[in-house]
């Protein structure tokens, strides 16, 4: 069997869990918050804000990439589906014209950002690492699935479009208009598990650090905002079509 048919194989089997693999790095992280913050303590708390504050400008970073994403892509598209490949078109043009997986790097800068926010940069390192072993394969899969269906087209955009780092020279206009609509049908879940996660992280850090976990109140006004508005969401989504757009 070639190599790259092996990282395909593995990367079906990573596909279908892809939503499960990386909570085995929980263990990890929370050894990591078992010692302490690093940054605070060798640094100053100062600079452990300001490391902290740019952890945060990662996560975000990683959000924003995704909705962008979203907004372009037409129905049956970058999905979040786990038991198959699913492509009724192939994306070529916005951010698909600079780089051939901007889901996957958008999820790549937010999970070191999370990793990096226990203030210990071994985390973040390894996280990095686990990340390249883990998307290699799953991009392998995908890869030729598309090719399958897509042959030439595929062949010939894969050709001139970098897999993960982009090439801004390559843009394209979106063939699609932003709809921001289909952005919070399909991201709502991510901003909550993105939120429990940064959530979790810090109250384990001050719970640690001996301070009071009452006094985290822009932690908690945020982390109910984002329940509310997933609350929100998951009734309009059964009870309306606002969130439905055609072709989207």
């Amino acid at each position: 069997m070639l190599i790259k048919d092996h990282l395909a194989n593995m990367g079906e089997t990573l596909f279908r869990w892809r939503s499960f693999v990386l909570t085995l790095f929980i263990p990890i992280v929370l050894f990591a918050i078992w010692q302490g913050e690093a940054i605070e303590l060798r640094f100053g708390d100062t600079v452990g804000e300001i490391y902290e504050t740019l952890c945060l400008v990662l996560v975000l970073t990683g959000v924003v990439l995704r909705a962008y994403t979203v907004g372009y892509v037409p129905a049956r598209t970058s999905g979040r589906n786990t038991k198959g490949q699913v492509a009724e078109s192939l994306n070529t043009t916005g951010i698909y014209s600079v780089v051939r997986n901007p889901l996957y790097l958008a999820n790549a800068i937010g999970y070191v950002g999370v990793a990096l926010y226990t203030q210990w940069l071994w985390v973040g390192a390894l996280m990095a690492l686990v990340l390249v072993i883990y998307f290699e394969r799953i991009i392998a899969a995908e890869e030729r699935f598309l090719s399958d269906k897509f042959g030439q087209e595929y062949n010939d955009w894969a050709a001139r479009t970098p897999a993960f780092f982009p090439r801004l020279s390559g843009w394209v206009p979106p063939a699609l208009p932003f709809s921001w609509r289909t952005v919070f049908r399909r991201e709502h879940p991510s901003w909550l598990s993105t939120m429990t996660m940064m959530y979790a992280l810090e109250m384990l850090s001050t719970w640690r650090e001996g301070e009071a976990l009452a006094d985290a109140t822009a932690w908690h006004v945020a982390m109910l905002t984002v329940i509310a508005l997933q609350i929100v969401m998951m009734a309009l989504k059964k009870w309306t079509r606002f969130f439905r757009v055609e072709g989207r």
